[in-house]
């Protein structure tokens, strides 16, 4: 019997599956059928009190030989692991946990997607969605300009502590993969929006009066408890302004990442700056993760050709 636990995806895997549909552009039919994949698999694990952070390499040998056992299909069975091996190695990228039980499993190949931005109007609206009245409003206008400005991964925006800033130079140290620091610049309007949160107005009114965590008094973002502000409630604030002005559809996680790259590129950034502001390792993933849109092609190609126009 499904106990209401297993009957209820947890969060990270509607953030997965959201993922799916809006940076890897999965259809409707695709995603349904992965839904159907990870609640069997998240049955199965409910059912032996394990959890997608707990879950290891002999637990999903134990699964896919239950599944085997049951009579499924070798396709089925292959579908299956394909659709958790996403999961989690999506798990792994976002920080949710800090390695990838499926690594070596064989067989199974991820296909690389393509992510989908914002254009620069989507991107001015969402911005624009927070209500700057009141300290939450604030702290969401902050968040989201600096999501934007820098390319943060939400995890990094999240672990910042006030310290990581020079207010002075509009620079920031982030921590990325791997706990790798890179420098990041930042501009105007993010530092605006930042200068008023970390204001009067922000969020002094969100301090507690006795810290309940000693990293909690140097984070730069609060939630309404006076703690870190979490991914989870970071990605949360995101879709609630989209949803708001009607992108709701369109978001991820990472959307403001992808629209920060893309909008760079779209605007003559080199790719290697692109790879360092983002802190890939490799050029080839900043290729795959960022997408340089039909219209800058075409335009370079007008301009750079000799032939192009009949000159």
């Amino acid at each position: 019997m499904m106990t209401a636990s297993a009957a209820m995806l947890p969060l990270e895997v509607e953030e997965f599956l959201s993922w799916m549909a809006t940076e890897r552009g999965r259809s409707k039919n695709t995603l349904s059928a992965y839904r159907r994949d990870i609640q069997g698999y998240w049955t199965w694990l409910s059912e032996r009190g394990s959890t997608l952070q707990s879950v290891d390499r002999a637990a999903l040998d134990a699964f896919v030989s239950d599944r085997r056992g049951a009579g499924a299909a070798p396709s089925s069975v292959a579908r299956q692991i394909a659709a958790i091996r996403m999961l989690h190695r999506f798990l792994a990228e976002e920080g949710i946990r800090r390695d990838d039980p499926t690594v070596d499993v064989e067989g199974i190949r991820v296909p690389a997607g393509i992510p989908h931005p914002l254009t620069e109007d989507e991107v001015a609206a969402l911005l624009a969605a927070p209500a700057t009245t009141e300290p939450v409003g604030l702290r969401d206008r902050a968040m989201l300009e600096f999501l934007y400005a820098t390319g943060a991964r939400i995890s990094e925006a999240c672990g910042l502590s006030l310290g990581d800033f020079d207010h002075e130079e509009q620079l920031v140290r982030l921590l990325g993969k791997g706990s790798k620091e890179r420098i990041v610049p930042y501009g105007r309007y993010a530092a605006a929006a930042l200068a008023e949160w970390l204001g009067p107005s922000g969020r002094p009114h969100l301090e507690p009066q006795r810290w309940a965590r000693r990293g909690d008094a140097e984070a730069v973002f609060l939630n309404l408890r006076g703690a870190r502000l979490s991914r989870q409630a970071a990605w949360a604030l995101v879709k609630k302004y989209g949803d708001r002005i009607g992108l709701g559809h369109k978001l991820s996680p990472h959307v403001l990442r992808h629209s920060c790259a893309t909008h760079l590129l779209d605007h003559g950034a080199d790719l290697r700056i692109v790879q360092e502001l983002l802190g890939h390792a490799s050029i080839s993933t900043t290729q795959v993760y960022t997408r340089v849109s039909q219209e800058r092609l075409f335009d370079v190609y007008r301009t750079a050709h000799p032939r192009a126009l009949g000159r």
